[in-house]
């Protein structure tokens, strides 16, 4: 009788598997956090929305040489769980420290110090991934934890929702918003001891260099396009610490320009966007959750879908399609005769942004997942690890630029000018993009497979908690 050897054996679940679900409640902890944090600081504090920037900004660029560290510590050390049990215990009494916070300065620097926490997760929780689950069962692994993150921050909104529109919807907002931030807090608690008890320290043997796989370990940005998950791209800028003899030819780069160039532009508008949906659009703190929900909900959905798209199409054709139906869909956000209808703060203006934002996240499913082909599909093999890291770097130091831009430019000149030249920015970076050859040709169905189960695992996002995570952030990104 022949057996099919590559067929995934059906087996009940052992204790390093389950582990995986310690992931759960920290995705849904993220889900809380991503619109709660900037929410806090306006309302608590009176941040301005520059203010607010800077602490997203400020956090994920402390997290990028503590993510260096971090993974570098756990390769010499033969307990990699202690790592990450100390990151989300670390992680979670940050975030109630943050929602205890009695000034702004205070607020600031404990979520720096929460970046710097979170930063474990990632390069760790990866590598345990990796050297707990046989290779060729990578991907599709890779892609559980992709799920775990859609759905975890799903929820989470959604339990934000609930919980400011329900249970305390007569009660001072900001000790209901203070109450759920200490929950979003609590859970990455739960994470911790989930991961205590499940997690199997993998054999001495089964250690996996790092650099060995990088294909796999930077292969995506994000299943959902988060505010506060900007570190999650920027810890790509690690592999430019790192000397290699790769040289890319001069269409990549082109390629890598454009694409830094569109994460400034995407951030420009994302930056701002909680203070835009709180300030101008005189929505409530149920409204905005409401709002982001619809993009995390959209992303999540259609995330596998656009894999498909991708195989049948140029992933050139969809990058360029997907560009122009995001520019138009960050225009329809700018000041017009609908909020005048509509009226601010109210139900059919809540429902018109939330139906924006959810196709925003639409598009957001296709771009990522056509920008990783399309960049894998020009280089060769030999180079692709090196144009995976750079793929990153080069959106994280956009998106950490474009972070910071937006709240200036909202700050100075308002909403409608930010939103314009987030617009223009997106444009010119497609426009860069316009004259690299490219030759589309069919991509095996197994290498499909491959590249779509991997770009199922976020982003920085604080744009940016992400986050279960992209492998550009393995598993563990965190805002």
């Amino acid at each position: 009788m022949a057996i099919d050897i590559k067929a995934r054996t059906t087996v009940r679940p052992s204790s390093s598997d389950l582990w995986f679900l310690s992931y759960l409640p920290l995705a849904i902890s993220d889900g809380i956090a991503m619109p709660l944090i900037p929410l806090l600081a306006l309302q608590h504090f009176g941040a301005s929305a520059f203010a607010v920037t800077i602490i997203i900004a400020a956090s994920a660029m402390s997290q990028v040489p503590f993510t260096i560290l971090w993974g570098n510590l756990s390769d010499r050390v033969s307990h990699r769980k202690f790592f990450l049990v100390g990151s989300f215990l670390a992680t979670g009494t940050s975030i109630i420290l943050i929602a205890l916070s009695h000034n702004l300065l205070t607020y600031f620097w404990l979520n720096v110090v929460e970046g710097l926490a979170s930063a474990a997760s990632a390069p760790i929780g990866t590598m345990l991934l990796l050297e707990t689950r046989h290779k060729r069962w990578w991907p599709e692994d890779i892609g559980l934890f992709g799920l775990i993150s859609g759905l975890g921050t799903t929820a989470g909104l959604a339990l934000g929702f609930i919980w400011l529109f329900v249970i305390g919807y007569s009660q001072p907002a900001i000790q209901v918003m203070t109450g759920l931030l200490i929950v979003s807090g609590v859970l990455a608690l739960v994470s911790a001891g989930i991961a205590w008890a499940w997690i199997e320290e993998p054999p001495t043997t089964a250690r996996v260099d790092r650099r060995t796989v990088a294909d796999l370990v930077h292969l995506h940005r994000g299943v959902v396009e988060r505010l506060r998950h900007v570190r999650s791209r920027v810890v790509g800028l690690v592999d430019l610490t790192r000397p290699t003899t790769d040289r890319l030819p001069g269409r990549e780069y082109l390629f890598l320009a454009a694409l830094g160039l569109m994460s400034v532009g995407f951030d420009i508008f994302y930056g701002p966007f909680p203070v835009f949906l709180w300030q101008n659009a005189h929505f409530t703190d149920a409204g905005v959750f409401i709002v982001y929900l619809g993009s995390s909900a959209a992303s999540t959905a259609l995330f596998f879908h656009s894999g498909k798209a991708v195989e049948r199409h140029s992933p050139k054709s969809v990058f360029l399609e997907s560009l122009g139906g995001r520019v138009l869909l960050m225009l329809l956000f700018l000041w017009g005769p609908i909020y005048v209808l509509f009226g601010l703060g109210s139900p059919a203006l809540l429902a018109w942004l939330t139906v924006l934002n959810a196709l925003l996240g639409v598009t957001w499913a296709f771009i990522s997942t056509a920008s990783t082909l399309f960049l894998v599909r020009l280089v060769g093999r030999s180079a692709r690890g090196r144009a995976l890291g750079l793929y990153n770097a080069f959106a994280g130091a956009g998106s950490l630029l474009g972070t910071l831009l937006g709240g200036w430019l909202y700050a100075t000149y308002g909403v409608q000018f930010a939103y314009s030249i987030a617009a223009l920015t997106v444009i010119g970076g497609a426009a860069v993009l316009l004259p690299i050859p490219y030759h589309m040709f069919t991509l095996p169905h197994h290498a499909a497979h491959r590249y779509r189960g991997s770009h199922a695992l976020r982003p920085s996002i604080r744009s940016t908690r992400a986050t279960l995570p992209p492998p550009s952030v393995p598993i563990g990104h965190r805002r």
